[in-house]
């Protein structure tokens, strides 16, 4: 469940490989982001994980830059195309081609120091939608 829900951030920055992206709506800053996972059939409802994280502006105006590695050091496998930016709502498709396949589709909107979105996931295992809400908590802390 990890690496989808780093994939599903990594959309969200607008890490996809392109020449000339459209500019991010987010404002750089310390982000808390919070998911809900759904998936059909399921008896019971997951838990929402959260995650904060200082996303920079060289991250939001860079997308490919800055993809952070999995947990053993590894390159996250995932692959974000048609990513698009209209106004405050930026949409994307994804490939997952490991630890196990999977394809989908997400949105979000951009409200000020906030947002909310979906992504849609379908592998072997099912369908699969996380709901995201985040909130800029303010300026990344200096190390």
């Amino acid at each position: 469940m990890k690496p989808v829900l780093i994939a599903g951030i990594l959309a969200i920055l607008g890490l996809a490989a392109a020449a000339q992206p459209p500019r991010n709506p987010m404002r750089p800053g310390r982000w808390e982001i919070s998911m809900q996972m759904e998936m059909p059939g399921m008896p019971m409802k997951m838990p929402a994980q959260k995650v904060v994280q200082c996303i920079t502006r060289e991250q939001l105006d860079n997308p490919g830059g800055g993809v952070p590695a999995g947990p053993e050091g590894e390159k996250n496998p995932c692959k974000v195309s048609n990513y698009n930016v209209d106004g405050n709502k930026v949409t994307w498709t994804m490939a997952c081609p490991e630890p196990q396949a999977m394809t989908g589709s997400g949105e979000i909107i951009v409200n000020g120091d906030s947002y909310t979105g979906t992504m849609k996931m379908t592998s072997a295992q099912g369908d699969m939608t996380m709901r995201y809400t985040a909130k800029r908590l303010g300026e990344c802390e200096k190390e």
